[in-house]
């Protein structure tokens, strides 16, 4: 489940190339923060990959909600 949810956020992954660097600059607008900037639009994609999985475990390590992707909603439930 969480390999298809971050499949399904990365769709939603937008790249632009910066004017002034002429870099590549990627962000998945849902999720606030998640955002790499790389010379190729290649090395772009995989430090936000990264980023958002961190992003996904940070906010599953302090019980905060996550977005809803595609329909697939994760849940953090606390076990006892």
């Amino acid at each position: 489940m969480l390999r298809s949810y971050i499949q399904a956020a990365l769709r939603y992954a937008k790249h632009n190339i910066l004017s002034d660097t002429k870099s590549y600059y990627g962000e998945i607008p849902a999720f606030q923060g998640v955002y790499s900037n790389a010379k190729t639009l290649e090395t772009c994609r995989k430090p936000l990959q990264e980023v958002l999985e961190e992003w996904i475990l940070f906010r599953v390590s302090k019980h905060l909600p996550l977005p809803i992707v595609d329909g697939i909603e994760l849940k953090i439930r606390m076990i006892v």
